[in-house]
């Protein structure tokens, strides 16, 4: 299972939000490239990006610093956040260097332009999920729709997507641990035959441990997100590697 630290980006600096609450932020650097550079040398094999500021209006307002950490870091990174249209996505894939281009906003509100582009790009287009009482979210988690995200993932199983992030909003930096119905949701959707990275709640390693359990039964779950239990200390990086890779 790969684990893959996070890095918030609003106003060029690394941040946290608790539940998505722009409200509710935690910063804790000032400098994101020494902090994509520190947990690539803890033996980080991808990083996960996150424009906060362009999820909430739409389009790619950390574009400078983005740039700096993917030319920065040995390590491949995906990204999420203001990816709304071809042109953004082409050029944020072909131009900046990003890996993985993440969608959620548009995947739901256009369907046939999200199947376009996986298939423009693939494997290098990955479904973000982000949900709420497994209703999918959208626009930075600032509107909650009416599909679950089972049923939207549904609509795109077969694709060549290269992985579906699935985050459930309750627990994102609450540091509780991952609940046994977002365990169930990340289950079906492996099961679905995409690869899926789970990401919210992840706290010690008692839930990467859990993680593992769950790939025994569903090998679709591919990886895991770590985010604020890295930058508060509960989980070490380089530690809970060495755990997934036993």
């Amino acid at each position: 299972m790969e684990l893959i630290p996070a890095i918030d980006l609003r106003a060029g600096r690394c941040v946290r939000l608790r539940q998505g609450d722009y409200n509710q932020e935690t910063i804790f650097n000032d400098d994101p490239v020494e902090v994509a550079l520190e947990w690539e040398r803890q033996g980080a094999t991808r990083i996960h990006l996150v424009d906060l500021d362009g999820a909430r209006v739409g389009s790619v307002q950390n574009g400078e610093v983005i740039r700096k950490i993917v030319e920065a870091v040995d390590i491949p990174c995906q990204l999420g956040g203001g990816l709304r249209d071809t042109e953004t996505v082409m050029h944020i894939l072909d131009e900046v260097g990003i890996e993985r281009a993440i969608i959620g906003t548009q995947a739901l509100k256009q369907p046939d332009w999200f199947r376009e582009i996986v298939n423009t790009a693939p494997e290098r287009v990955a479904l973000g999920l982000d949900a709420k009482n497994s209703m999918v979210a959208t626009a930075g988690w600032l509107e909650v729709s009416q599909t679950s995200a089972i049923e939207l993932a549904e609509q795109f199983a077969g694709l060549p997507i290269a992985a579906v992030i699935y985050t459930n909003i309750a627990n994102d930096g609450m540091m509780q641990g991952i609940d046994e119905s977002t365990m169930r949701d990340m289950a079906n959707l492996a099961d679905l035959g995409l690869p899926v990275i789970a990401s919210g709640g992840v706290t010690t390693t008692k839930d990467i441990e859990n993680l593992l359990a769950l790939q025994q039964k569903h090998a679709g779950l591919v990886g895991a997100i770590i985010g604020r239990a890295l930058y508060e200390g509960t989980i070490k990086l380089n530690e809970a590697i060495q755990l997934a890779q036993r």
